[in-house]
Protein backbone atom coordinates (compact mmCIF):
# COMPACT_ATOMS: atom_id res chain seq x y z
CA UNK A 1 0.00 0.00 0.00
CA UNK A 2 1.93 3.62 -0.83
CA UNK A 3 0.85 6.65 0.44
CA UNK A 4 -2.04 7.23 -1.89
CA UNK A 5 -3.79 4.78 -0.68
CA UNK A 6 -3.37 5.94 2.81
CA UNK A 7 -4.10 9.10 1.97
CA UNK A 8 -7.48 7.95 -0.27
CA UNK A 9 -8.66 5.46 2.70
CA UNK A 10 -8.25 8.34 5.19
CA UNK A 11 -10.47 10.72 3.09
CA UNK A 12 -13.02 7.71 2.73
CA UNK A 13 -13.06 6.59 6.26
CA UNK A 14 -13.56 10.38 6.94
CA UNK A 15 -16.21 11.08 4.62
CA UNK A 16 -18.05 7.33 6.13
CA UNK A 17 -17.96 8.74 9.43
CA UNK A 18 -19.92 12.03 8.36
CA UNK A 19 -22.04 10.00 7.08
CA UNK A 20 -22.95 7.37 9.12
CA UNK A 21 -22.47 10.15 11.89
CA UNK A 22 -25.70 12.22 10.17
CA UNK A 23 -27.79 8.76 9.23
CA UNK A 24 -27.56 8.30 13.44
CA UNK A 25 -28.77 10.99 14.40
CA UNK A 26 -31.33 12.00 12.15
CA UNK A 27 -32.70 8.47 11.11
CA UNK A 28 -34.64 8.27 14.43
CA UNK A 29 -36.52 11.85 13.83
CA UNK A 30 -37.26 10.84 10.31
CA UNK A 31 -40.81 8.66 9.91
CA UNK A 32 -42.54 7.22 7.00
CA UNK A 33 -46.03 8.63 6.18
CA UNK A 34 -48.92 7.03 5.16
CA UNK A 35 -52.09 9.24 4.67
CA UNK A 36 -55.43 8.49 3.39
CA UNK A 37 -57.45 10.31 1.22
CA UNK A 38 -60.40 10.69 -1.12
CA UNK A 39 -58.08 9.23 -4.25
CA UNK A 40 -56.68 6.16 -1.34
CA UNK A 41 -53.56 6.53 0.62
CA UNK A 42 -50.09 8.65 -0.01
CA UNK A 43 -47.13 7.86 1.03
CA UNK A 44 -43.57 9.45 1.76
CA UNK A 45 -41.89 11.00 4.98
CA UNK A 46 -42.03 13.48 7.44
CA UNK A 47 -39.34 15.09 9.98
CA UNK A 48 -40.34 15.89 13.96
CA UNK A 49 -39.71 19.60 14.52
CA UNK A 50 -40.62 19.78 18.17
CA UNK A 51 -40.73 18.50 21.28
CA UNK A 52 -44.72 18.16 21.32
CA UNK A 53 -44.69 16.08 17.90
CA UNK A 54 -45.30 17.99 15.22
CA UNK A 55 -43.43 17.09 12.05
CA UNK A 56 -42.76 18.81 8.42
CA UNK A 57 -43.26 17.11 5.50
CA UNK A 58 -44.51 17.86 1.79
CA UNK A 59 -47.95 19.19 0.91
CA UNK A 60 -48.26 16.95 -1.82
CA UNK A 61 -47.87 13.96 0.59
CA UNK A 62 -50.35 14.93 2.21
CA UNK A 63 -52.94 16.80 -0.16
CA UNK A 64 -56.61 15.93 0.34
CA UNK A 65 -55.56 14.47 3.56
CA UNK A 66 -56.41 14.73 7.34
CA UNK A 67 -55.42 11.78 8.64
CA UNK A 68 -53.20 8.95 8.95
CA UNK A 69 -50.25 7.03 10.24
CA UNK A 70 -46.17 7.19 11.47
CA UNK A 71 -43.49 4.43 11.67
CA UNK A 72 -40.49 5.79 12.82
CA UNK A 73 -37.07 2.99 12.69
CA UNK A 74 -37.38 2.05 15.92
CA UNK A 75 -40.78 0.31 15.19
CA UNK A 76 -42.86 2.79 17.01
CA UNK A 77 -46.37 3.99 15.12
CA UNK A 78 -48.40 7.00 15.48
CA UNK A 79 -51.58 7.98 14.61
CA UNK A 80 -50.76 11.78 13.04
CA UNK A 81 -53.31 14.88 12.20
CA UNK A 82 -52.48 16.96 9.68
CA UNK A 83 -52.31 20.15 11.07
CA UNK A 84 -52.20 22.31 8.04
CA UNK A 85 -50.78 22.47 4.40
CA UNK A 86 -49.36 25.25 2.04
CA UNK A 87 -49.00 23.80 -1.59
CA UNK A 88 -47.27 26.93 -2.57
CA UNK A 89 -44.48 26.72 -0.56
CA UNK A 90 -45.09 22.74 -0.83
CA UNK A 91 -44.85 22.50 2.88
CA UNK A 92 -47.06 20.56 5.76
CA UNK A 93 -47.17 20.50 9.23
CA UNK A 94 -48.60 17.14 11.09
CA UNK A 95 -48.72 15.97 14.66
CA UNK A 96 -48.24 12.68 15.95
CA UNK A 97 -50.89 11.42 18.96
CA UNK A 98 -48.48 9.36 20.71
CA UNK A 99 -45.06 9.03 21.55
CA UNK A 100 -42.64 10.22 19.55
CA UNK A 101 -38.25 10.61 19.08
CA UNK A 102 -36.68 13.62 19.69
CA UNK A 103 -36.66 16.11 17.06
CA UNK A 104 -33.88 17.11 14.47
CA UNK A 105 -32.36 20.47 15.00
CA UNK A 106 -33.30 22.94 11.85
CA UNK A 107 -29.82 24.49 10.04
CA UNK A 108 -30.08 27.54 8.23
CA UNK A 109 -30.00 26.50 4.02
CA UNK A 110 -28.69 30.31 3.37
CA UNK A 111 -25.15 29.30 4.65
CA UNK A 112 -25.01 26.24 2.20
CA UNK A 113 -22.24 26.36 -0.51
CA UNK A 114 -22.21 24.60 -3.93
CA UNK A 115 -20.38 21.27 -3.52
CA UNK A 116 -20.90 20.92 0.06
CA UNK A 117 -21.89 17.24 1.49
CA UNK A 118 -25.13 16.67 2.16
CA UNK A 119 -27.36 13.69 3.50
CA UNK A 120 -30.78 12.74 2.61
CA UNK A 121 -33.14 10.57 5.10
CA UNK A 122 -36.22 9.74 4.14
CA UNK A 123 -38.51 6.49 2.87
CA UNK A 124 -38.20 6.16 -1.01
CA UNK A 125 -40.22 3.05 -2.48
CA UNK A 126 -41.28 1.99 0.72
CA UNK A 127 -38.04 1.29 2.20
CA UNK A 128 -37.99 2.68 5.61
CA UNK A 129 -34.71 4.58 7.30
CA UNK A 130 -33.01 4.95 4.10
CA UNK A 131 -30.00 7.23 3.32
CA UNK A 132 -28.44 8.37 0.47
CA UNK A 133 -25.37 10.80 0.49
CA UNK A 134 -24.29 13.46 -2.29
CA UNK A 135 -23.59 17.50 -2.73
CA UNK A 136 -25.05 20.32 -3.25
CA UNK A 137 -24.70 20.66 -7.20
CA UNK A 138 -26.82 23.63 -7.71
CA UNK A 139 -28.48 26.67 -5.27
CA UNK A 140 -30.97 29.17 -6.61
CA UNK A 141 -33.11 26.99 -8.49
CA UNK A 142 -36.95 27.78 -8.68
CA UNK A 143 -39.75 25.16 -8.72
CA UNK A 144 -43.27 25.97 -9.73
CA UNK A 145 -45.87 25.32 -7.54
CA UNK A 146 -49.76 25.85 -8.27
CA UNK A 147 -53.46 26.19 -5.36
CA UNK A 148 -56.04 26.30 -7.72
CA UNK A 149 -55.81 28.91 -9.78
CA UNK A 150 -53.22 30.60 -8.17
CA UNK A 151 -49.60 29.71 -9.11
CA UNK A 152 -46.33 30.60 -7.76
CA UNK A 153 -42.35 29.60 -7.70
CA UNK A 154 -40.58 28.95 -4.60
CA UNK A 155 -37.58 30.33 -4.69
CA UNK A 156 -34.00 29.43 -3.56
CA UNK A 157 -34.39 25.60 -3.76
CA UNK A 158 -31.58 23.42 -3.21
CA UNK A 159 -30.51 21.24 -6.21
CA UNK A 160 -28.43 17.38 -5.16
CA UNK A 161 -27.47 14.43 -6.57
CA UNK A 162 -28.11 12.40 -3.31
CA UNK A 163 -30.51 9.66 -5.23
CA UNK A 164 -34.13 10.40 -4.21
CA UNK A 165 -36.61 8.40 -5.32
CA UNK A 166 -40.85 8.63 -4.91
CA UNK A 167 -41.11 8.19 -0.87
CA UNK A 168 -38.59 10.71 -0.10
CA UNK A 169 -40.32 13.61 -0.74
CA UNK A 170 -41.05 15.33 2.71
CA UNK A 171 -38.04 13.73 4.25
CA UNK A 172 -34.74 15.80 4.84
CA UNK A 173 -31.66 17.16 3.49
CA UNK A 174 -29.12 17.64 6.17
CA UNK A 175 -25.74 19.10 5.95
CA UNK A 176 -22.44 17.71 7.85
CA UNK A 177 -23.54 18.50 11.07
CA UNK A 178 -26.87 16.80 10.73
CA UNK A 179 -28.84 19.92 10.54
CA UNK A 180 -31.97 19.99 8.01
CA UNK A 181 -31.38 22.41 5.81
CA UNK A 182 -34.15 21.41 3.43
CA UNK A 183 -37.08 19.27 3.06
CA UNK A 184 -36.93 16.84 -0.36
CA UNK A 185 -39.71 17.69 -2.77
CA UNK A 186 -38.92 16.38 -5.86
CA UNK A 187 -37.32 14.05 -8.11
CA UNK A 188 -36.71 16.36 -11.59
CA UNK A 189 -34.36 13.60 -13.37
CA UNK A 190 -31.77 11.13 -13.54
CA UNK A 191 -28.99 12.00 -10.45
CA UNK A 192 -31.29 15.57 -9.41
CA UNK A 193 -33.02 16.06 -6.43
CA UNK A 194 -34.66 18.80 -5.42
CA UNK A 195 -35.43 20.36 -1.67
CA UNK A 196 -37.29 23.70 -0.07
CA UNK A 197 -34.82 24.88 1.67
CA UNK A 198 -35.13 25.27 5.22
CA UNK A 199 -34.54 29.26 5.86
CA UNK A 200 -36.12 32.33 7.58
CA UNK A 201 -38.98 32.27 5.26
CA UNK A 202 -39.67 28.17 5.86
CA UNK A 203 -39.28 29.22 9.27
CA UNK A 204 -42.31 31.53 9.13
CA UNK A 205 -44.30 29.67 6.86
CA UNK A 206 -43.78 26.92 9.72
CA UNK A 207 -45.12 29.23 12.23
CA UNK A 208 -47.87 30.37 9.99
CA UNK A 209 -48.92 26.69 9.48
CA UNK A 210 -48.67 25.82 13.06
CA UNK A 211 -51.08 29.02 14.47
CA UNK A 212 -53.48 28.71 11.45
CA UNK A 213 -53.45 26.22 9.51
CA UNK A 214 -52.98 27.40 6.71
CA UNK A 215 -50.33 30.15 5.44
CA UNK A 216 -51.88 34.00 3.99
CA UNK A 217 -49.94 35.85 1.94
CA UNK A 218 -50.17 39.50 0.50
CA UNK A 219 -50.89 40.24 -3.39
CA UNK A 220 -50.03 43.24 -5.23
CA UNK A 221 -51.06 42.45 -8.73
CA UNK A 222 -48.06 43.26 -10.50
CA UNK A 223 -45.31 40.85 -12.52
CA UNK A 224 -41.67 41.92 -13.49
CA UNK A 225 -38.63 40.24 -14.38
CA UNK A 226 -34.93 40.77 -13.38
CA UNK A 227 -33.38 44.13 -14.74
CA UNK A 228 -30.24 46.30 -14.81
CA UNK A 229 -30.56 49.69 -13.45
CA UNK A 230 -28.65 52.93 -15.52
CA UNK A 231 -25.90 53.87 -13.81
CA UNK A 232 -27.68 57.35 -12.59
CA UNK A 233 -29.77 54.98 -10.23
CA UNK A 234 -26.64 52.72 -8.96
CA UNK A 235 -24.78 56.36 -8.29
CA UNK A 236 -28.28 57.09 -5.91
CA UNK A 237 -28.44 53.86 -4.69
CA UNK A 238 -25.82 51.67 -4.74
CA UNK A 239 -28.12 48.74 -6.47
CA UNK A 240 -26.87 47.62 -9.78
CA UNK A 241 -30.47 45.31 -10.31
CA UNK A 242 -34.06 46.16 -9.50
CA UNK A 243 -37.71 44.66 -10.86
CA UNK A 244 -38.87 45.91 -14.08
CA UNK A 245 -42.64 45.66 -14.40
CA UNK A 246 -43.82 43.68 -17.02
CA UNK A 247 -47.50 43.02 -16.56
CA UNK A 248 -49.88 45.06 -13.39
CA UNK A 249 -53.23 43.03 -13.04
CA UNK A 250 -55.89 45.75 -13.63
CA UNK A 251 -57.50 46.86 -10.08
CA UNK A 252 -55.11 45.36 -8.33
CA UNK A 253 -53.44 47.04 -5.51
CA UNK A 254 -50.32 47.91 -7.81
CA UNK A 255 -52.72 49.27 -10.53
CA UNK A 256 -54.63 51.78 -7.68
CA UNK A 257 -51.28 52.97 -6.45
CA UNK A 258 -50.24 54.15 -9.68
CA UNK A 259 -47.38 51.64 -10.52
CA UNK A 260 -46.88 51.23 -14.27
CA UNK A 261 -45.75 48.89 -16.52
CA UNK A 262 -42.34 49.60 -17.63
CA UNK A 263 -41.37 50.71 -13.84
CA UNK A 264 -38.43 49.31 -12.50
CA UNK A 265 -39.08 48.16 -8.72
CA UNK A 266 -36.00 49.41 -6.42
CA UNK A 267 -37.16 49.02 -3.25
CA UNK A 268 -40.27 47.59 -1.09
CA UNK A 269 -41.30 49.10 2.46
CA UNK A 270 -37.44 50.21 2.39
CA UNK A 271 -35.96 46.91 1.20
CA UNK A 272 -33.98 46.51 -1.96
CA UNK A 273 -35.64 44.81 -4.42
CA UNK A 274 -33.36 43.00 -6.85
CA UNK A 275 -35.53 40.50 -8.26
CA UNK A 276 -38.74 38.59 -8.58
CA UNK A 277 -38.35 36.58 -5.45
CA UNK A 278 -37.13 39.36 -3.19
CA UNK A 279 -40.79 40.93 -3.14
CA UNK A 280 -42.21 37.70 -3.06
CA UNK A 281 -40.44 36.89 -0.24
CA UNK A 282 -42.14 39.98 1.23
CA UNK A 283 -45.72 38.73 1.01
CA UNK A 284 -46.27 37.12 3.73
CA UNK A 285 -49.76 37.87 6.50
CA UNK A 286 -47.78 40.92 8.11
CA UNK A 287 -47.97 42.85 4.87
CA UNK A 288 -51.57 42.39 4.27
CA UNK A 289 -53.59 45.65 4.81
CA UNK A 290 -50.81 47.80 5.00
CA UNK A 291 -49.68 50.80 3.61
CA UNK A 292 -45.76 50.17 2.04
CA UNK A 293 -43.93 52.75 0.24
CA UNK A 294 -42.75 51.62 -3.03
CA UNK A 295 -40.16 52.99 -4.58
CA UNK A 296 -39.65 52.93 -8.82
CA UNK A 297 -37.72 54.16 -11.18
CA UNK A 298 -39.84 55.94 -14.28
CA UNK A 299 -38.68 57.73 -17.04
CA UNK A 300 -35.27 58.90 -15.21
CA UNK A 301 -37.14 59.89 -11.48
CA UNK A 302 -37.48 58.11 -8.69
CA UNK A 303 -41.02 58.10 -7.43
CA UNK A 304 -42.74 56.54 -4.87
CA UNK A 305 -46.23 54.27 -4.63
CA UNK A 306 -47.84 53.83 -1.93
CA UNK A 307 -49.34 49.67 -2.16
CA UNK A 308 -51.57 48.73 0.37
CA UNK A 309 -51.60 44.87 -0.59
CA UNK A 310 -54.83 42.53 -0.37
CA UNK A 311 -54.85 38.79 0.84
CA UNK A 312 -53.97 36.59 -1.82
CA UNK A 313 -56.58 34.38 -3.12
CA UNK A 314 -57.42 30.77 -5.33
CA UNK A 315 -58.91 33.59 -7.55
CA UNK A 316 -56.01 36.20 -7.84
CA UNK A 317 -54.26 35.79 -11.26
Amino acid sequence: MNDRDVDEGGALDAYSQVVSGVAAALLPAVARVRVWTPRGAGSGSAVVISGDGFLLTSAHVVVGGRGGTLEFSDGTESALDVVGSDPLSDLAVLRARADHPAPAPLGDAARLRIGQLVVAVGNPLGLSGSVTAGVVSGLGRSLPTRDGAVVRVVEDVIQTDAALNPGNSGGALADSRGQVVGINTAVAGIGLGLAVPVNDTTKRIVAALLRDGRVRRGYVGLAGALAPVPPQVTARTGRTTGLRVSEVVPGSPAAQAGVHAGDVVLAVDGRAIHAPGDLQRLMLDDVIGRRLEVTVWRRGALVDCVVVPRELTTAAR
